[in-house]
């Protein structure tokens, strides 16, 4: 019997897995993934989201919010709206995905805080986690972090990739952080941070269909992959598997709970 693993954030719904998705999720059961959660990325992927969370109820999560890579001057305010009504309707595991993205595009800053910000205040007033996207802008989201933290937000800045000061001010800030496939890239400067962060802090992930652990370099991700990431930390952390996924597994069900 596999030890049991969450993937925290994962786009299943994703047409990369048209040909095989419900295979695909039995793999990861399989393998030992108990549980794995749907981050939405716009008003196009909730019905596939939500599709695949009725297939799989036991084990698939639907999350709502507006990815930042969507946030789009001509269209955001009427997705915003969406999501908007989205939460009003019914539970959500958490709210996201949403964040700040400056690596493919600089030049919507601007309504990427706004959106983000109006995330973390649905987050807060929901008392629901908040998943944070923050490629190349890490200072960017952890300062609308601080603006909206009352003692209410929580949640994960996921496939996290920063600093070990960046960690900290993440960590204190009552947020965990996501680990997925950038963890086992071989010497990347990110493992000598982990090594740095106590097990109390971390989740797992996997983001697929994206973020490839190296094991599979070259495939498509999938939530089964995400054992070796955990396999990864638990070199790292000099301990065994069944160590790190008893640990990031009930640090996720104390973030999410267990219903």
């Amino acid at each position: 019997m596999p030890p049991t693993l969450i993937d925290t954030h994962a786009h299943l719904y994703s047409s990369k897995f048209d040909h095989d998705r419900p295979e695909m999720v039995q793999r990861a059961i399989a393998a030992g993934v108990e549980r794995m959660y749907l981050p939405n990325i716009d008003s196009a992927s909730v019905q596939p989201m939500l599709d695949l969370e009725a297939a799989f109820p036991q084990h698939c999560f639907a999350m709502m919010g507006l990815h930042p890579t969507h946030v789009q001057p001509d269209t955001y305010r009427s997705e915003l709206d969406v999501v908007e009504r989205w939460l009003a309707e019914r539970f959500w595991a958490g709210v996201g995905e949403t964040g700040i993205d400056l690596y493919w595009d600089k030049s919507t800053l601007d309504i990427q805080q706004e959106a983000f910000a109006r995330h973390c205040c649905w987050a807060r007033d929901l008392g629901r986690p908040l998943i944070i996207h923050s490629r190349s802008a890490n200072r960017e989201a952890i300062d609308i972090v601080r603006q909206h933290q009352d003692g209410r937000l929580r949640g994960i800045f996921h496939c996290f990739e920063g600093s070990l000061s960046e960690a900290l001010e993440m960590i204190n800030l009552g947020f965990m952080l996501g680990l997925g496939g950038a963890l086992t890239r071989p010497n990347s400067p990110l493992q000598a941070v982990v090594r740095q962060i106590p097990l109390e802090h971390i989740v797992l992930e996997t983001d697929a269909p994206y973020l490839t652990p190296t094991l599979y370099k070259g495939r498509r991700n999938e939530s089964a992959f995400i054992v070796a990431v955990a396999e990864t930390l638990a070199q790292l952390k000099e301990t065994s598997l069944e160590a790190i996924a008893q640990a990031t597994t009930q640090n996720a069900l104390r973030l999410f709970g267990s219903n």
